[in-house]
């Protein structure tokens, strides 16, 4: 299942690679023979091994599994606050040459000339965006415009940092990639924004961030009656309600299952109930 964004098209679930380590490349190799064609990444030794998409993408390329506009392949940059000692920039560069850097360094390490959609990885401060952050995405934006990153987006963002970004970029986000919680309404003035404005909200940690919803009546009252797990209710609600969802399991079986929740539906009464789930 693909969605249109800024007019093109993009596979509606994701893979992510966070925290993965020396299994990244193994386990993206796997989640793309389960069907994912869209892997998540960061320029971020700290939590990602951003050559371990590239290889793995490079290796089912090379085998002739698939070709390069198969998959969508996300990246971010990100601050140094952000960063271990591995940094793929010079930290007393201007901001625009870190930018610059990082986004070379991503290419190589994905083996590629382009990405699908590159990702400031959160602003730099916690409330509002400072003159930094919009050097950065100026740079972004010529990133872009340059036809070497696709689509942009920004993560873990605030309400006003994305009604800002938006109201005075040149190039509109395209994504916005929060972590989700079922506590906050599942992100929904955030959710509600994006929906407004053409912006496709990515969703993670929707299970981890959530045990509670996954444990609920309501919950297992649905997967009982598709006879489907809580974690497919989850991610079907997840994309019934807007989202691009993104997953991280480990396990081969659970991500052929996850792909699974495009075979069903829920029923509109489900996807209210479980709107309304608070923590």
């Amino acid at each position: 299942m693909q969605k249109l964004v800024q007019g093109l098209s993009v596979p509606a679930f994701m893979y992510g690679t966070a925290w993965k380590e020396a299994k990244t490349e193994e386990l993206t190799r796997l989640a793309l023979a389960a069907g994912f064609r869209a892997v998540d990444t960061a320029n971020q030794r700290r939590h990602y091994v951003e050559a371990g998409v590239g290889s793995a993408v490079a290796a089912a390329i090379g085998a002739g599994e698939l070709r390069r506009q198969d998959v969508f392949l996300q990246t971010k940059f990100t601050y140094a606050a952000g960063q271990d000692h591995r940094l793929p920039y010079d930290p007393r560069a201007e901001f625009v040459t870190q930018v610059e850097q990082s986004f070379q360094s991503s290419l190589e390490h994905l083996q590629t000339d382009y990405v699908d959609s590159y990702v400031l990885h959160g602003p730099a401060v916690r409330r509002g965006l400072t003159r930094v952050d919009w050097e950065v995405w100026r740079t972004m934006e010529g990133l872009q415009r340059a036809q070497k990153a696709r689509l942009l987006g920004v993560s873990n963002v605030s309400l006003e940092q994305l009604t800002a970004l938006h109201r005075d970029a040149e190039v509109k986000p395209a994504f916005v990639q929060n972590r989700c919680y079922a506590a906050t309404g599942w992100d929904r003035e955030v959710r509600t924004f994006c929906a407004a404005e053409g912006i496709v909200y990515q969703g993670f940690s929707l299970l981890t961030a959530n045990p509670h919803v996954l444990a609920s009546p309501a919950v297992g009252r649905i997967a009982q009656r598709l006879g489907r797990s809580a974690e497919q209710i989850v991610f079907r609600f997840a994309l019934e309600a807007g989202m691009l969802p993104l997953t991280g399991t480990t396990d081969p079986r659970h991500m052929r299952e996850d792909l699974e929740a495009f075979d069903f539906s829920l029923e509109a009464a489900e996807v209210d109930a479980l709107e309304a789930i608070a923590g």
